[in-house]
């Protein structure tokens, strides 16, 4: 099999599973669809897409759709077992629209979610405001990355974290030539 070829199988699984999913959750909260897309500001014709498993949602649609079902992004790609082992070929990539940033879900338990980051060289991605009660914690595995928080600018170079609320719009920068490798703690109060 193409390399290619697995990896849209792959993205093509995780589309189907967010669908059923986010079906789930709304449904169980007794949002229509229609109600839902003008709560996250999401066209009804793209959440319909996402239910029925022919739309592979960005980054930024998959926050609006967990932040506005008041869940854990994780809980909307599968469920977990007792013994988790995530291979970097297996691992699920949700990229930014314009491609520059990507994140790999790894891991989530009770009021956490642990993720790998890569911010391409010379670009940034603008986060969103999450809910109510979600704090970041950034930690540079290789690279730098200068993190905007309420209009300061926090400088990390490898091996260097930041914590924050992330609750207000929050923006990450990879001033450098070389990519840059995070991994993100999400907990959720």
């Amino acid at each position: 099999m193409d390399k290619n070829t697995g990896f849209q199988a792959k993205e093509e699984e995780v589309g189907k599973q967010i669908g059923i999913n986010l079906r789930q959750f709304r449904t169980a909260k007794g949002i229509t669809i229609e109600a839902f897309a003008k709560q996250i500001g999401v066209s009804k014709l793209t959440l319909i897409k996402i239910e029925q498993g022919e739309a592979n949602p960005t980054l930024s649609v998959i926050w609006k759709i967990a932040d506005g079902l008041h869940v854990p992004i994780a809980s909307l790609l599968s469920g977990e077992s007792d013994v988790s082992v995530i291979r970097k070929q297996d691992s699920v990539q949700l990229r930014s629209s314009d491609e520059v940033f990507v994140v790999e879900p790894l891991f989530r338990s009770n009021g956490f979610e642990l993720y790998r980051g890569y911010l391409q060289p010379h670009s940034s991605y603008t986060s969103e405001a999450h809910q109510a009660g979600v704090t970041e914690l950034v930690t540079v595995m290789s690279g730098q990355l200068t993190v905007e928080v309420n209009q300061e600018r926090y400088d990390l170079v490898e091996e260097e974290c930041i914590r924050f609320k992330a609750d207000r719009q929050h923006t990450y920068i990879n001033p450098s030539e070389q990519s840059t490798v995070l991994h993100f703690v999400i907990t959720y109060h």
